[in-house]
């Protein structure tokens, strides 16, 4: 009886978080054909989703090349005020980001570093184009100390959830740095300081355009790997990889093609991006555009394989890593059948995971206390998997 009321009142929850924002817009089907590689067998006379499906499962089976770049060559530290970067027109988001402001312009918020370069990737989008990631170095101290024994220099690249502001998950980052971890918080494309003007919420990143979502994801991969490369220019020689959401997508994606990352969080999860396009709550003006246009959950699934972390399994089993799923019992984003899917093929590829699970949903996940519970697994998990990567590779100091 009581679980029925708790799962009752969570469902009610969730929903009103989901449905508090306004500008959330339903914008027409577009192919987008222009973002992608043509396909390597033309299709003469077929319909366009034939020919994106087709495409998608080309682009998967091909995606060493897909997710190929260059190391970029303008890495930099700069040095900036942090700007909130809102997604949503609550009176109360309003307010914080004029205070934000307001203590910038006084001189009583300190500039932070950021870590900018262009990204491998190239779009339309200037402003998008620059990549942001906000750099939580460890303490020198933590440094020296680890140092003296031995230990190698450690470093995780965080990404938030899907219209996510600039502050989010900035804690989490804090946290790391007790241990001894340097982070990057990096803003994903078309997200706070990179989000084009004309944008109120960060809609390119996933949007009824195929190609262009598809393109954000892979925009966001090779920006993940740009900055392992920024960091092992630093020194830094072991790395991992933490993402929430629409962030742990773009994680998983990552470390599947870079053997570097070793260390994986996702915080929810799901195996086919298309299926939480269609199912989740906060993806239903999306799913309105597409069925619009005729596609169905299946169509759906399979012209967004290329972005699917079911398509790459295999490959992220290939390597060994040390790696923890969180996933919401009363998720209505990333419903928990999908979650459990994840679980379910990680047992069957032999992945060494831990599986944690949160008595909320998606986005009650972010409230008081399933905040401080979801922090919890994530650090707890994160000093763990890091110490003992860090043991096993110990080496004398010099």
């Amino acid at each position: 009886m009581f679980s029925r009321l708790y799962a009752k009142w969570m469902f009610a929850w969730e929903t009103a978080l989901t449905t508090r924002d306004t500008n959330r817009i339903v914008r027409p089907v577009e192919w987008g054909f222009d973002w992608l590689p043509p396909l390597t067998t033309p299709m003469p006379g077929a319909s366009d989703e034939a020919q994106m499906t087709a495409l998608s499962a080309q682009i998967a089976a091909q995606s060493d090349e897909f997710f190929a770049y260059a190391t970029p060559s303008d890495f930099r530290l700069e040095e900036r005020h942090p700007q909130l970067f809102p997604t949503n027109v609550r009176p109360e988001t309003l307010a914080q980001d004029a205070d934000l402001k307001r203590k910038a312009s006084s001189g009583k918020l300190k500039a932070a570093s950021f870590l900018r370069f262009t990204s491998a990737a190239s779009t339309p989008y200037p402003e998008n184009d620059q990549v942001n990631a906000r750099w939580y170095p460890a303490s020198p101290e933590q440094e020296e100390k680890f140092r003296r024994l031995g230990k190698p220099r450690q470093a995780m690249i965080v990404m938030p959830q899907w219209n996510a502001d600039a502050f989010s998950h900035n804690a989490l980052c804090e946290i790391f740095n007790r241990f001894g971890i340097s982070c990057l918080r990096l803003s994903k494309p078309y997200h706070d300081i990179r989000r084009p003007a004309e944008l109120e919420r960060s809609d390119y990143a996933v949007s009824a355009n195929i190609g262009r979502t598809m393109a954000a994801c892979r925009q966001a991969v090779v920006d993940i790997r740009s900055c392992i490369d920024w960091l092992s220019q630093q020194g830094y020689e072991q790395f991992g990889v933490l993402g929430t959401s629409l962030g742990s997508c773009y994680a998983f994606i990552a470390a599947a093609h870079d053997a570097r990352l070793n260390v994986c969080a996702f915080n929810h999860a799901s195996t086919w991006f298309g299926d939480v396009v269609w199912t989740g709550q906060s993806t239903r003006h999306v799913r309105e555009a597409l069925e619009q246009a005729g596609l169905t959950q299946i169509t759906t699934r399979e012209v967004f394989r290329a972005v699917s972390p079911m398509a790459y399994m295999d490959r992220f089993a290939a390597n060994p890593k040390r790696v923890l799923v969180v996933h919401a019992k009363y998720d209505l984003t990333f419903l928990e059948e999908f979650s459990l899917d994840v679980l379910k093929n990680f047992n069957e590829y032999g992945i060494d995971y831990v599986s944690r699970v949160l008595p909320c949903g998606h986005y009650t996940t972010g409230e008081t206390p399933y905040k401080y519970i979801d922090a919890w697994y994530l650090g707890s998990f994160i000093h763990d998997a890091f110490k003992k990567l860090a043991f096993e590779n110990l080496k004398p100091v010099s």
